[in-house]
Formats: structure tokens, C-alpha cells, sequence
């Protein structure tokens, strides 16, 4: 914002030589302290002499052009903002069991001087540390129909010290009761033995009824714990609501009985089935005191005014709740579960969660209440001003820059988060000074932002009452000019209203045909004195200006989001348009996963404009038939279901998916609002779900028990197969050359013979041929 200044300066300077006016000559500022008001760029020039004819119009104006003019530096009044940290700890990382010395918040101190307009930024770091303590008060519901989940926690002491312990080594537990007034209608008046046995009508033995008790302030000895609530009995109401809100009160404000630790977490656990009385109810038992909010337990510990103060408030619970940094855990049945989220959504810092008609899973709902408190971080401001308009963005996980937001949600113990905070005055307040406190819901340590008001010029010190410079004693002279005393005018108010010249209406005509004064004032000695008006206030040199004539939203003028001047509404920080009635915040519209509108539209104003077709809701994050459904949902079904993928290595599913998981054997059809959807998991498995969502807008995963896995391969068959593969290959290889032999063969013996019957013999007689046999004569033989 400090860089910002020149520029803007530098703009309205240039602009101040082009039109002969800027936004401080414009507004008719006849003051240093209206002069302050107009603009953080605006400067006074308490010179005597100074200024046009003396005119007192001119010495409002930008410093530079003032300077310009010939006032000189020591006559200038131009208070700046100005921002100091006077103490700035480093963040702690563990308590270790001890929260004597840790440091959540950072900075502690801050000391800031602002100017009517101007706005200043600072940064506010938050860590919630490890092993921080833990004061745990459980406070019981003890009417007749709480029998068996008494009897059930009598039996879990141990094991909800054992569960919290694992989450600090500092814990200390106590233990309260309640039921309701002790007054007609709400409790049981006739038989008189009903007074003292209240179950007497149904034929058992009951503690007499009573409004709230204090069993036992809060200690580190869980066997006392288990000791005294196995001492109690259920007692029995006429009407169906209880009196739980007063026994929250007290359990909230009586911190020495109960025995609050500066340096700890409080958790507050109420458990009931019922309904509860609110503020009011009491006129049925003609109790019409409101409630107090103070701390009225007697010496045994019972709340001695239940049949005097009226039920408590949310208001007034919220109040002493962030006083005492409470966190209330609602622990109710099922059906009492929409009531109680009601609730907690005017009670900030209160979580809810569905307790088991016997009170069963009480542990595991405290240690998810307690997991959820510890995994967002929400910023409370105690003690601002209605002059003072904060505005906060939240930088959250990954870097991220949410605008508009002071909370941020799905932290792990130990992450650091930032908020930016823009202080802006939007006008004067009576005093000077004023302190406020900003701090995390829940939490003991805080931010104390000291801040002083630069509304008035140091020059009004030396006012001069009945100045003789003011002729002759007929107005204050203050800050170089005279403030004139009733009927008289001028700039040395040397005019009397009685005095009048036609010549001078000619110094009140804004242009050739214009009604003097715009016809808001009467011309007196060459000036507007513009007439009041029961809308506001009509100012400037013809009376051009009002507060009044600015665009309206819903018959608010500026939407009361800011402040009209002269025609224009100048928006509060946090708001814009004409009318200042948009919104700049985009909390709204961030959905349950952490995307603007789903991703499926704009954030405009505030609310969510959904332009995916088919997407509807307050975020845009209803959407069955979006092309994208499947894949959002898929992880959901990872995580909720198989218990892995990203959502659960981030520690984030339970704060993004809050589908209801069902597991069928197979998918229903479903007419409208349904899709259904598969993937491919890790392991290659198909997964069948349905995503749906019910009349009521309630969203259902509907997942198929077993996914559709590949079967694994049967060696022996692939081994076999491999080898007959093989083999057929081998035989079918020589059956082919078999084959090509054959044929190969037979061709050159066709060939052959072929040639054969194509060849002719010639025969002849060979000379040196001789046979192969030869004749011999036996001359010695002799025929018989």
C-alpha cells in the first residue's frame, strides 16, 4: 500500500494540471481536519498567507502542489500511516506437555498510525504446536433415557485417557451433569414423592432432578474420573428438551471451579440425545431475567439460579466461548445430528459428531472432534470498531492465496499458515486511540494491534479563540484560516449574513444558467452557504456535493458497505461496484475440495455462477453427469473405501470427501443423478462404483464389494503349453522341408527322364575293341 502512494500521487497531480482540480481541491474542505478526511493523499497548508486572495479553498490540496505554491515544509500538515512491530517471538515448534513458553501467533505486538482512508497491511503467522495440553471436561446428559450410555461410560475412563494421550502427554479430564430447570413444566411436581424420585410414576428409583452439577473439576488422575461417574444416576425430565445450554454456561464461565488452564486446549464435550432449551423458553416458567453469562455454582457445586436466569443465548455463548477459548464438541444421536450442525454453525469453533445410541463410540468421536479442532486454523477479532474495516487472505497450504478468508482447514500439527490483514479507517472515532485483539479461535495466544488515529492536525493546537485576524474577534483563527462564529462569513469573517450585493451572486453561479448554488445554498459575500439537509450534509464551493445522492442496493445507500461522497460511493475494504454491494470475498465460494466453484464456474460477488453444464449448487459441486464426476470421485473411493492414494498420504480425505460410502454387490440403476463410473486401481483391478446423489442433495458412493481382478496364470498350463508349442513347431518345420524335398525331387526326375527319352544312339565297330571272351581248342581232347 506504501507503493502504491507515489503513483497515485503522481496520477492525481497530473490530473490536478489537466483539469485545474483533483480529488482534495474538489470536495470544498474549509478545514485541516476535513481536509485529513477527504483523501490519504490530501495536505492542509496552515500558512497565513497562502493561497489565492487568501482563500481558504486551495489549502486543501496534494502536498507537492502545495509545496509548489509556495507553502513552505514547516507549514504543511500531512500526517502519513505509519505500522511498527513492538514484539515479534519466533513460532514455537513443541510444547512438551507445557505451554508456559510457546509462542502459536507471530507477530504479538503491533503498533499502528492511521489516516481517515488509508489502509495498512501486516502479515500474522499461526502454528499449532506438538504435544500441547489438553483440558478435556465431559458434560453428561443425565436424564432418564441417558441410562445406558452412562452405564456404557463407566466403562471407558481408561481408554479415553489412553486415546487422548496418545495425542499429548498433558491431559487432564473432569466431569459435569445436567438435566433442566428445577421449576413446573419442566420437571415432575405431582405425586409429591415425585419431586424426590422423579421415575416414581413409572415404577423406579431416580436421582431427584436437578439443573447442572459440577461432579469434578478437571485433573490428570483418570481413576477419579472413572470413580465418580460410576457414582451417578440417571435422573428424569417432563419435557422432551433438556436444559444443556445453561450447563454449557456454566461449565464455560466458572473457570476456577472447573479448573481452565491458561496454557491448554479446552475441549468441552456435550452429549445428550435430546433436544436443548434456548434463550426465551424460560417465559413458559415465567423466568424472564436474561442470562448473565456469569458463573453462579453454590458450595456443592449445583447451579443455584436455574430457576431464576433465563436459558443463555447463542450470542452470549459464542461471547464467553472465545473469552474462555472453549471448544465445543456436540456429541449427539443421530437424529438430533441436523440440530446440533445448526448450531454449530452460529457457534464458531464447534464441531459435531453422531454418537451411538449407548454412547459406544464416544472415544473415537472426541478423537476425531479433537483432530478436526486441531487441523484448522480460524483467526476472531475481539474488540474492533465500527469505523475500522479489517479484511483478511489466508495463505494456507501449498502457498496458496485465498482471498477474503481467515481460516484455513486440512493442517497437520506442526504446519505454519499465514494471513495478510488490511486495516482500513473509514472514518474518525471519538477517541484517539484504541486496541483490538486478534487471535486463533481456541487458542490462548494472540495479536494486541495498538492503533492511533491521525484525524487532526497538530496545528489546531495553537488555536486562536476571538482572534483579532478574524475581524476584529468575530471567529476562531486555526490552521492558517478563520473558523467563523455564527452569522458571520469570509475569509477573515468580515461578512454579516444581514449584508447582501447582487454583484456578488455572480462569485455563486457554477455556470451561465445555473441557479446559485445549484439551488442548494444561499449566496452570501461572493459564497455558497449551502442549506442543511435532513439527508446529510451539502457541501463544496457551489454546493455540489452531498453524502446523500449515491446508488442504493435494497434501499441501503452504498449497500452500507461504504461511504457516499459527492455522487460516489467509496467502498468499504472487502467490497465493490457501484453500489459497494460486491463483495470481494471468495470463501464462499471455495468448495469441500478446495477449488473455487468446483472448478466448474466463477465466483462473482461472492456467490458461485456455475457455467459447466449440468453442475448446480452453492459451490457448483453438485455435478453427477459432469464428464469430470468419475475422476473427483475416484480418489474419494480410494481413500474412503481402500484406505490409500493421494487423499490419504496428504491426510486430507476426511476434510475433501464426504460422500457416504455404501458396498453392494452390484449397481442399481438409478433413473436421474446418477452416473456410473470404473478405473483401473494400482494393481490393475477394474472398479465398479456409482456416483449418486439423493433427493436431499446427499452424495452416495455406491462401490462394488470386489473389484474385478485378473486371475493369476497357472504355471504347469503355461509350461505345457510353451512345450507343445514347441514341438508342433518343430514337426510342422519338418513336415515343410519333408514336403519341399519331395517335391524338389521329383522334378529333377521328371527332368531326367525327360532327357532320357530325348537321346538317339549310332552304333559301330570299334577297332581296338576286343570281346570280353576268348575260345581255346584242346587239341588233346578227343569227342566220346
Amino acid at each position: 500500500m506504501a507503493a502504491l502512494h507515489p503513483a497515485l500521487m503522481l496520477l492525481l497531480c497530473l490530473s490536478s494540471k489537466v483539469l485545474g482540480s483533483n480529488i482534495c481541491t474538489s470536495r470544498g474542505a474549509t478545514t485541516c481536519r476535513q481536509c485529513l478526511a477527504v483523501h490519504p493523499s490530501c495536505a492542509w497548508c496552515s500558512k497565513e498567507k497562502f493561497g489565492k486572495g487568501g482563500s481558504s479553498v486551495s489549502r486543501c490540496d496534494l502536498q507537492q502542489n502545495l509545496l509548489d505554491g509556495g507553502c513552505g515544509e514547516g507549514h504543511v500538515e500531512f500526517p502519513s500511516s505509519t505500522l511498527s512491530i513492538e514484539e515479534d517471538k519466533d513460532l514455537s515448534d513443541k510444547a512438551s506437555g507445557t505451554a508456559h513458553d510457546v509462542t502459536q501467533i507471530k507477530p504479538q505486538k503491533i503498533h499502528i498510525v492511521l489516516r481517515p482512508g488509508d489502509t495498512k497491511r501486516f502479515t500474522v503467522s499461526v502454528k499449532q504446536v506438538e504435544d500441547y495440553p489438553v483440558d478435556l471436561y465431559y458434560l453428561m446428559d443425565l436424564s432418564f433415557s441417558m441410562k445406558d450410555d452412562l452405564a456404557r461410560l463407566r466403562t471407558l475412563g481408561n481408554e479415553l485417557a489412553a486415546t487422548m494421550g496418545m495425542q499429548t502427554s498433558n491431559l487432564r479430564m473432569g466431569f459435569g451433569a445436567f438435566v433442566d430447570k428445577t421449576i413446573s413444566p419442566y420437571m415432575y411436581t405431582y405425586p409429591p414423592r415425585a419431586l424426590t424420585n422423579p421415575c416414581y410414576g413409572i415404577n423406579q428409583h431416580c436421582l431427584a432432578q436437578f439443573g447442572f452439577k459440577h461432579v469434578l473439576s478437571l485433573t490428570e488422575k483418570v481413576e477419579r474420573f472413572t470413580e465418580e461417574v460410576e457414582k451417578q444416576q440417571v435422573s428424569r425430565n417432563r419435557d422432551a428438551p433438556e436444559g444443556g445450554f445453561d450447563a454449557v454456561m456454566q461449565a464455560v464461565v466458572c473457570k476456577e471451579k472447573i479448573g481452565w488452564r491458561a496454557d491448554a486446549s479446552h475441549l468441552l464435550v456435550f452429549t445428550t440425545d435430546a433436544k436443548t432449551h434456548i434463550a426465551l423458553d424460560g417465559r413458559i416458567a415465567g423466568i424472564v431475567q436474561p442470562n448473565d453469562g456469569q458463573c453462579h455454582l453454590d458450595s456443592d457445586d449445583m447451579y443455584n439460579k436455574t430457576t431464576v436466569l433465563d436459558y443463555p443465548s447463542l450470542a452470549l455463548m459464542t461471547e464467553k466461548m472465545s473469552e474462555n477459548n472453549i471448544n465445543l464438541i456436540f456429541a449427539v444421536t443421530s437424529y438430533m445430528v441436523p440440530l446440533y450442525k445448526e448450531y454449530s454453525q452460529l457457534i464458531p469453533g464447534t464441531t459435531v459428531g453422531t454418537l451411538d445410541t449407548d454412547s459406544g463410540n464416544v472415544i473415537q468421536l472426541i478423537e476425531e472432534a479433537y483432530a478436526k479442532i486441531r487441523s484448522k486454523v480460524e483467526l476472531e477479532v475481539l474488540g474492533d470498531l465500527e469505523e475500522l474495516n479489517l479484511s483478511f487472505n489466508a495463505t494456507c497450504l501449498k502457498g496458496e492465496v485465498i482471498p477474503g478468508v481467515k481460516s484455513c482447514s486440512g493442517l497437520k500439527i506442526g504446519d505454519t499458515v499465514t494471513f495478510s490483514v488490511d486495516a482500513q479507517l473509514r472514518g474518525c472515532p471519538k477517541k484517539k486511540r484504541h486496541s483490538f485483539i486478534i487471535k486463533p479461535l481456541g487458542l490462548k495466544d494472540s495479536l494486541e494491534v495498538t492503533m492511533d488515529f491521525a484525524c487532526s492536525c497538530q496545528c489546531e493546537e495553537n488555536a486562536e479563540t476571538n482572534s483579532s485576524f478574524c475581524s476584529n474577534g468575530n471567529g476562531t483563527y486555526e490552521c492558517g484560516v478563520c473558523q467563523c462564529y455564527q452569522g458571520r462569513l469570509g475569509p477573515r469573517c468580515e461578512c454579516s449574513l444581514e449584508d447582501y450585493s447582487p454583484a456578488d451572486d455572480a462569485h455563486c453561479i457554477p455556470k451561465p444558467g445555473s441557479p446559485i448554488c445549484n439551488g442548494r445554498g444561499d449566496c452570501l459575500c461572493g459564497q455558497c452557504s449551502c442549506h442543511a439537509n435532513e439527508f446529510g450534509q451539502v457541501w463544496g464551493k457551489h454546493c455540489e456535493c452531498d453524502d446523500f445522492n449515491c446508488l442504493r442496493f435494497k434501499g441501503a445507500l452504498c449497500s452500507d458497505h461504504g461511504k457516499c461522497s459527492c455522487g460516489f460511493c467509496e467502498c468499504d475494504s472487502g467490497w465493490k461496484g457501484e453500489n459497494c454491494n460486491c463483495t470481494t470475498r471468495t470463501d464462499t465460494c471455495m468448495s469441500h475440495i478446495g477449488m473455487l466453484c468446483s472448478g466448474r464456474g466463477n465466483c462473482d460477488c461472492g456467490a458461485c455462477q456455475c457455467t459447466q453444464p449440468g453442475a448446480y449448487g452453492a459451490t457448483c459441486e453438485k455435478c453427477p453427469t459432469c464428464p469430470d464426476s468419475c475422476t473427483i470421485k475416484m480418489a474419494c473411493v480410494e481413500c474412503q473405501h481402500f484406505q490409500r492414494g493421494q487423499y490419504i498420504e496428504e491426510d486430507s480425505c476426511s476434510r475433501i470427501c464426504r460422500d457416504e460410502i455404501m458396498i453392494v454387490d452390484e449397481l442399481v440403476y438409478h433413473e436421474k443423478n446418477a452416473v456410473n463410473c470404473s478405473y483401473k486401481d494400482e494393481k490393475d483391478c477394474v472398479v465398479h462404483f456409482q456416483y449418486y446423489e439423493d433427493e436431499s442433495a446427499k452424495s452416495i458412493l455406491f462401490v462394488i464389494k470386489e473389484p474385478e481382478c485378473p486371475q493369476d496364470p497357472d504355471i504347469l498350463v503355461v509350461l505345457m503349453s510353451v512345450a507343445g508349442a514347441i514341438l508342433l513347431l518343430g514337426l510342422a518345420g519338418l513336415l515343410i522341408w519333408k514336403l519341399l524335398v519331395t517335391i524338389h525331387d521329383r522334378r529333377e526326375f521328371a527332368r531326367f527322364e525327360e532327357e532320357r527319352a530325348k537321346a538317339k544312339w549310332d552304333t559301330g565297330n570299334n577297332p581296338l575293341y576286343k570281346g570280353a571272351t576268348s575260345t581255346f581248342t584242346n587239341v588233346a581232347y578227343r569227342g566220346t
